[in-house]
């Protein structure tokens, strides 16, 4: 199973555009490259995926497990508010990272829990684009 999943929830679509003083200059495009072309270093290949609705976001989780190493995650705003992802994360065999671009805890106080953290295998926060090839990383040096 030489596969990861990249996904993406509400608003990063946007990035490049929005707060760049949050999120940086980079696009989904750059970062979904960028992530592509680490894995494919190590043989694997990445597929990616981005959704602003709740919904698709826990189909494609849901249709996901089993089929890849790993799923690197950046939930955006549903890390906070949402039970669904949740229970879908806990309800699939495959392993899940989640990452924030920006420090989360050094946020707004609502932006300081997550909901998902708890079933993930690991939260990388704070790091930018480089919190993705973390969370790459730590799936293709396992194996």
């Amino acid at each position: 199973m030489n596969r990861l999943l990249l996904v993406n929830g509400p608003n990063i679509n946007m990035l490049g555009k929005r707060e760049k003083e949050i999120y940086g200059e980079f696009t989904l495009n750059d970062l979904e490259q960028d992530v592509s072309d680490l894995v494919q270093e190590y043989g694997f290949k990445l597929d990616c995926f981005q959704s602003n609705h709740e919904g698709e976001l826990i189909d494609r989780l849901h249709q996901a497990s089993g089929k890849y190493a790993g799923i690197i995650f950046n939930p955006a705003a549903y890390t906070h508010t949402s039970i669904a992802l949740r229970d879908a994360i806990a309800a699939i065999e495959t392993p899940v990272i989640e990452v924030h671009i920006s420090n989360v805890h050094n946020r707004e106080t609502f932006r300081r829990e997550s909901m998902l953290a708890p079933v993930c295998h690991g939260q990388i926060v704070g790091l930018g684009m480089k919190g993705y090839r973390l969370a790459a990383l730590a799936f293709l040096d396992n194996k």
